[in-house]
This record gives C-alpha cells, sequence and structure tokens, in this order.
C-alpha cells in the first residue's frame, strides 16, 4: 500500500481504493469489536437493567469490587474510594457503560471510526488494569483485554474504509474534508504519518501484551505461575487481630483473592498458643450466629455475613470480626498468639497476636 515514488506511482484514487479494501478486510473486526462493548452497555441500559440498580444483587459495583485484590497501579485504591462514595461510584458506573454502548453501536456502523477505536484501547486498558487477573480456569479477562486492546490499535490505524457510515459521509461531500477529520472518522492516513504511528502502536501492543501476561502468569522469562492474586483459590487476609483478657478476639479479615463465582467460606477460628495449641475455637455454627454487630464490614457492596454453618464473604469483601469468648474460653494470660482462620476447603490463614498486661 506504499504511495512512495520508488515504490509506484499510484493516483489519489488508487490510494481511495487500497484504503477502501483495508476497510472491507478489517470489516470482521471492526463488528466484533463493536459488538464486544456495544453489548456490554446494552445489557446494563437495556436487557438487564438490574446492573444500574443499587439495590439489586447484579448492581455492578459488586463486581467492581471483586476487582480490588487484583487490581494493578493504584486501581484498587481508586475502586475502594469509589465504593465508599456512592455518587461517585453511581456516576463513574453510568458514563462507563454509557461510553461502551456509544462507541460499540459507532464501531459496528463505521461512524467516527478512530475515534470510537481510540476509546476502546482506553476502556482496554482500564479494564486489563481492573480485571485482568481474573478467570478461574485460564486468565479469561486478561485475554477480552488484550484482544480488545490489539484489535482497536488495528482500527485505528485502518478506519473503516468501506460500508460504513464514515464512508457514506466522505462521498455526500462536495470539497475535501478538514485535516482534523481523518484523524476522528477514516480518511486515508499519509504513509509518512502511518509508518511512525503504526511502529508506535505495534510497541505499545507488544509491551502491553508481553508484560502483563508475565506480571499475571510468567511464562516470558520465567516459569508459568498461578499470578500474584490467585483468581481460582479464596485467600483470607488476616490482620490486626487484639486479644482481650476475657477471651474475646478482634480480628480484620480480607478475601484478597479467589474466583468471584462463588463466596468463600469461614468454617472455624482457632485462637492458638505458643505451642500452636489451640485455647480457643469458634466453630462453623457459632460463626453462623454471629449478630450484625459483631461484623463490621467496610463496604455496603460485597460483605462478610453468616452463612450456613460458616462465614461467607465474596471477592474483595472487608470487615472487622469480633468474636465473643468462645465456650471453653478462660482468662487469657499475657503472651504469645496465634488467631488462625480455617476455609471450608481446608486452607489455613493466621496472624500473630500478643496480649499484654
Amino acid at each position: 500500500m506504499s504511495t512512495t515514488a520508488s515504490h509506484t506511482s499510484e493516483t489519489p484514487l488508487s490510494i481511495a481504493g487500497s484504503w477502501r479494501i483495508v476497510g472491507m478486510v478489517l470489516l470482521c473486526v471492526r463488528f466484533v469489536q463493536g459488538w464486544i462493548y456495544w453489548g456490554g452497555g446494552s445489557r446494563r441500559f437495556i436487557y438487564a437493567p438490574s446492573k444500574l440498580d443499587p439495590s439489586a444483587h447484579h448492581w455492578m459495583a459488586n463486581k467492581f469490587q471483586t476487582a480490588m485484590p487484583g487490581a494493578l497501579l493504584g486501581m484498587d485504591h481508586l475502586v475502594s474510594y469509589l465504593l465508599q462514595h456512592f455518587y461517585l461510584l453511581y456516576v463513574g458506573v453510568i458514563v462507563f457503560s454509557a461510553v461502551e454502548l456509544i462507541f460499540g453501536l459507532f464501531l459496528m456502523v463505521g461512524f467516527l471510526t478512530r475515534l470510537s477505536a481510540l476509546v476502546t484501547i482506553g476502556l482496554s486498558f482500564v479494564l486489563m488494569l481492573l480485571f485482568g487477573w481474573q478467570g478461574a480456569t485460564c486468565i479469561d479477562e486478561w485475554t477480552m483485554a488484550a484482544s480488545n486492546f490489539g484489535m482497536g490499535a488495528t482500527l485505528f490505524l485502518g478506519g473503516a474504509g468501506a460500508y460504513s457510515i464514515d464512508a457514506w459521509l466522505m462521498k455526500r461531500r462536495t470539497r475535501a474534508p478538514a485535516s482534523w477529520y481523518k484523524w476522528i472518522a477514516s480518511d486515508p492516513l499519509p504513509e509518512r504519518v502511518l509508518d511512525p504511528l503504526m511502529k508506535f502502536f505495534f510497541i505499545i501492543t507488544v509491551l502491553f501484551v508481553v508484560l502483563t501476561y508475565s506480571y499475571y502468569r510468567g511464562s516470558v522469562i520465567g516459569p508459568f505461575h498461578g499470578g500474584p492474586v490467585s483468581p481460582a483459590k479464596h485467600h483470607v487476609k488476616v490482620s490486626n487481630p487484639v486479644l482481650h483478657h476475657d477471651g474475646s478476639v478482634t480480628f480484620d479479615a480480607y478475601i484478597d483473592g479467589g474466583s468471584s463465582d462463588v463466596p468463600a467460606h469461614i468454617a472455624r477460628v482457632a485462637l492458638l498458643g505458643s505451642d500452636n495449641k489451640p485455647v480457643e475455637v469458634w466453630s462453623g455454627d457459632q460463626l453462623a450466629a454471629l449478630s450484625k454487630k459483631a461484623i463490621v464490614n467496610e463496604y455496603i457492596y460485597n460483605k462478610f455475613k453468616p452463612g450456613i454453618e460458616s462465614l461467607t464473604a465474596e471477592v474483595g469483601a472487608k470487615a472487622t470480626i469480633n468474636l465473643p469468648p468462645a465456650p471453653q474460653a478462660s482468662t487469657l494470660t499475657p503472651g504469645n498468639y496465634v488467631v488462625q482462620v480455617l476455609t471450608i476447603d481446608g486452607k489455613k490463614f493466621s496472624a500473630p497476636a500478643v496480649l499484654n498486661n
């Protein structure tokens, strides 16, 4: 598709014809990229409006909260802030969904194609930072974000070409479009611009795909691994334990890993002495009988709550849990202890605690 004199003496008509062919080749890519984002927005606005209903179980805040444990570049702090400020969260969810809906539709019909492709590149980048670590059997969200990033970059370079509103509008114009129009629509780019732009997008795409894959799974330089945050196995971070002489125990718990499809179940909590033997034990039945006041959740969406013979919590849930003295408790003496949490699948998580005089 070169336009240099050393290769060919293409006329403006043949250049336009070449770009039309490019648009024909990319038609399926443009439709799929557009449909993916239009589908995300339309589900929330049209087909599954409960996703935008703060009182519904499928409210999008629950999904965003599951992203916190593995979010990159400080996005976990941003999500946490939004979860604690409802109006900002709600506006953010509506705007994000509307951008998906509008620019996904624009891509499908080929309207303002380069601008729409650039927007979807930005969406893919944000989704990678938030959800790229998730996927119980494989890194599904990484695959989606990486593919959408590459397709968006390709569509930005190629434009819509044939069978698009951009092409139809160009035919109706009686004079050449303004110089800025090609950057938001689909007009052919000069090779002196296209060549460095293509190299730039290629380098950015390679770095984006390879570095995120290496971080999440390795297999680039080092060996394959399950990721810094497991998307399949629930992990409970136990912190800030506080012991009282009467045997009551307070600690913070955070589900900072695991599948977002099913909740974690805490089946037992034990206080271990310096000999690693249980001093107190709270069974699943006792945890399930805890009052609401005994569980102070940090967020109002995914929560720790009493379940069936356990405490249950979805990924991203954070809470301070206050345990009354266990039935077998006696007065605790000063010393070193360990608060241990046992999940229903046999995993143990713990944090050291010290009881002072």
